[in-house]
């Protein structure tokens, strides 16, 4: 586990990280069981269910300099799993705009709908997991990495000695092994 929070510790915007322990681990899901959307749209945290179902969770606690996600990490989607909006990071807006083939508009400077897209009778913002590369690499399984809701990553950095500085975020990544890993 050392040589993973090492890694983590040296990417660049990184703060700290550290172990989340299964007291933590509990008040997220608790916290996370209370968030609600904007516009009676509701938000789900796919991300933070799948992290916490694996054997190990890390957290970071980040600044700006850190990297982008590799995915989106917020997607607007039907019951059917339709997809009528998603994120589209700076890093990512070229290419998006050289390979996207239908009429879309920017919500906001990283947030796109697709209007034309029909389907499905409810919608949900979803915050899907997405992949951390670097910790797969150092060959873990099942890699998943996310954002925690604003309440959580509150209460992470609070818990950890962070004030409540909105120049610093949270992330969490979980992960199973074969090994044992606990320090």
């Amino acid at each position: 586990m050392n040589d993973i929070l090492d890694m983590l510790r040296g990417m660049k915007g990184t703060v700290e990280a550290f172990v989340l322990d299964d007291g933590c681990r509990e008040r997220i899901i608790k916290i996370e069981k209370s968030i609600s959307g904007a516009m009676g749209i509701p938000i789900i945290n796919k991300g933070v269910e799948e992290c916490l179902h694996r054997k190990y969770v890390v957290c970071i606690i980040k600044k700006e300099g850190f990297r982008p996600p590799p995915e989106p990490t917020v997607l607007l989607l039907t019951d059917t799993g339709l997809v009528l909006g998603e994120e589209v990071l700076p890093p990512y807006r070229k290419k998006f705009l050289e390979n996207v083939n239908e009429y879309f508009i920017w919500l906001a400077d990283d947030f796109v709908v697709y209007p034309d897209r029909r389907g499905g009778t409810k919608e949900f913002f979803i915050m899907p997991p997405v992949s951390f590369p670097e910790v797969s690499e150092m060959g873990m399984k099942n890699v998943v990495s996310c954002s925690p809701s604003a309440p959580s990553d509150i209460m992470l950095r609070k818990e950890h000695g962070f004030e409540d500085n909105p120049k610093l975020a949270s992330i969490l990544i979980g992960f199973d092994s074969d090994e044992n890993l606990e320090p």
